[in-house]
């Protein structure tokens, strides 16, 4: 029988070493782009976009290059740390000596990856809240609060996904060789799930939403939502100020629980009219079904993973490729799923543009559909508006958004508005 262990070693290094390559060449080609392009405001916004509100975007696109670069090298150093250079192998070894083989330590490991994970994470997290961000003047939140959103988020993950390790590590244990079938049942029962709880139980944990006061933005809202037959449970506002002054909005949950949210930044920012129009995008993309597309896509996709799993799980190859020394006396199910979970990123990274390719795609329908339900004119100026406040550079590199963007870029998003857009 062959050994695939070292082809798999190799062919993996080899992945991590090319997305790592690719992902560095895209950077530096965004910041020679932008840097090239901040001296002069692109025609289509040289009405809307003064030269120092252009130059603070690339100023803060630069700053954001340079710091996700070393992102990209700490990430694929953990990486390696963990595969390659056995730092799973030496956890799990250790795990077993104190804990002895069992649903408790299969737990402990899965448990102890998520924090040593998430430590090595934290310096970044904590630079990019109050260096970056504070810098360009977003950052809103103390350090008392970033702490307190670090313990709840840890609390809430460990509660949420302990008991849900628990069934799946359970039937993958009981279920035999189509184990990835009941795990994957319940993978999407839980999801689905938590879309019905998140808008009631989770998200308030994190901030305050209470109903939409604002008379004129609340009809105009009320009466485009009844005219595009979209229920949902009312229209909220969100404190996002209290952490960011970037604004957003978004709906959220899953049939009677959907909400439309209204970061309390972006009804500061923008005008009724622009309201509407961005309102009318978010429901061009329920008109054209894309959030349950991408659902159906994801679980799809869940699937085919946890099927190969299920056959990678029985292959000691699978685990010596990649650093790891399975039980002989166990079973290795935590393992084959943290070793998949390692692994996935790097081979999915390659396909990133096709999900990029698609996601840009929706947001051109949904914008069409804005245009026949509100004012062209109010979603582009809401739009111009929404890329100043942010500081999102209006000048990026061809290449480097056709391979990440899920939005297209601005001056294509709004010459294409003006094509589609209709009298209203």
């Amino acid at each position: 029988m062959t050994d695939y262990s070292f082809f798999l070693s190799i062919g993996f290094a080899g992945a991590l070493l090319l997305s790592t390559g690719l992902q560095l060449w895209l950077n530096g080609r965004q910041a020679r782009h932008v840097h090239t392009n901040s001296g002069t405001v692109p025609q289509a916004f040289s009405d809307t976009v003064s030269l120092t509100e252009h130059q603070k975007a690339a100023t803060y696109t630069l700053a954001k290059l340079r710091l996700g670069n070393w992102q990209i090298v700490i990430s694929a150093t953990a990486l390696l740390a963990w595969t390659l250079l056995g730092g799973l192998n030496l956890l799990n070894l250790w795990l077993l000596d104190v804990m002895g083989i069992g649903m408790a330590q299969q737990l402990a490991l899965l448990v102890g990856v998520m924090l040593i994970s998430g430590l090595v994470d934290l310096p970044m997290g904590w630079w990019v809240t109050f260096r970056l961000e504070a810098r360009f003047g977003f950052n809103k939140t103390s350090l008392k609060l970033w702490l307190t959103d670090l313990a709840q988020g840890a609390a809430l993950g460990l509660v949420l996904i302990l008991p849900l390790a628990w069934a799946a590590l359970s039937l993958m244990q009981a279920t035999g060789a189509m184990w990835w079938l009941w795990v994957w049942l319940l993978w999407v029962g839980f999801n689905t799930a938590v879309m019905v709880v998140y808008p009631k139980w989770i998200a308030p944990r994190f901030n305050k939403f209470e109903l939409l006061t604002r008379e004129d933005v609340r009809a105009e809202a009320t009466e485009l939502i009844e005219r595009c037959g979209f229920q949902a449970e009312g229209l909220f506002v969100m404190d996002g100020s209290k952490r960011s002054a970037h604004a957003n909005a978004y709906f959220t949950g899953l049939g009677k629980a959907k909400r439309v949210v209204f970061f309390d930044t972006l009804l500061d920012k923008l005008n009724v009219a622009e309201v509407k129009a961005v309102l009318a995008h978010e429901l061009g993309h329920f008109h054209h079904k894309h959030i349950r597309q991408r659902l159906l896509v994801v679980f799809g996709l869940s699937a085919v993973a946890l099927a190969l799993l299920s056959w990678l799980g029985t292959q000691v190859w699978f685990f010596t490729g990649l650093g790891v020394l399975p039980s002989l006396s166990g079973n290795n199910h935590a393992l084959a799923l943290l070793l998949f979970m390692f692994a996935a990123p790097v081979i999915g990274f390659f396909t990133g543009p096709i999900m990029a390719r698609s996601s840009r795609a929706n947001e051109f329908e949904a914008d069409r559909y804005a245009t026949t339900h509100a004012s062209a004119n109010a979603l582009a100026s809401a739009l111009t508006k929404l890329y100043t406040d942010n500081a999102s550079t209006l000048t990026p590199d061809p290449i480097y958004s056709r391979f990440y963007a899920s939005h297209p870029p601005a001056i294509e998003r709004l010459a294409h508005i003006q094509r589609a857009q209709t009298p209203t």
